[in-house]
């Protein structure tokens, strides 16, 4: 089976204006269409008849919170060494992100969601992956969102990289996630592959 060793950090996250932060991050291959909550979306990265198998490492994960009180931008360097297998190249995985606030209650809600794909040449890249958020739907929500009481989430998390529901949701653009990665990619040109 082809092979690819993906090794990198989720380096770190801009233009949020939320002080205290943390990501929650998942691997996706293939098309998936539960309503559950991201992680354990990635849970399910190998669902039956998905053509990509985990060698290694961890397909999901968090980090720790962050905070920021004069730049906008909070560091993460959170590693990432995931090593898959591959029988086919249907279903090439995606980096599914959230990035959450959290308040001195030590209460959490999401402030951005975003996915970008997995590079499909080998050698060093940098994702800069665009997040958005769900647009408060009234004064209340506003108010609620504004001074630390949480915002909207999502109930499904297919919403994420899925247009078929998504253009039903009003949404507002939150910020970016920094993402390094080094791509090894293995026995492609064996199933007649090429990848450059």
């Amino acid at each position: 089976m082809a092979e690819v060793h993906i090794i990198g950090k989720i380096l770190k996250v801009v233009d949020f204006s939320e002080p205290h932060l943390y990501i929650k991050w998942g691997l996706q291959s293939g098309k998936f269409d539960g309503i559950v909550s991201l992680p354990l979306a990635a849970n399910r990265f190998f669902s039956e008849g998905n053509a990509w198998r985990q060698v290694q490492g961890e397909v999901q994960g968090q980090s720790p919170v962050s905070s920021h009180r004069l730049q906008s931008f909070s560091d993460f360097a959170l590693p990432l060494d995931i090593h898959l297998s591959a029988a086919a190249v249907q279903g090439w995985p995606r980096l599914l992100v959230e990035v959450f606030a959290v308040n001195v209650l030590q209460k959490s809600w999401p402030i951005g969601y975003g996915f970008a794909h997995i590079p499909s040449t080998p050698g060093a890249h940098r994702l800069e992956i665009n997040t958005w958020k769900v647009a408060p739907d009234g004064w209340w929500q506003h108010v609620r969102e504004r001074f630390g009481g949480g915002g909207s989430a999502l109930s499904k998390s297919d919403l994420l990289y899925s247009g078929e529901e998504r253009y039903k949701l009003q949404t507002l653009s939150s910020g970016k996630v920094i993402v390094d990665l080094n791509l090894i990619l293995r026995m492609f040109e064996v199933y007649g592959v090429e990848l450059k």
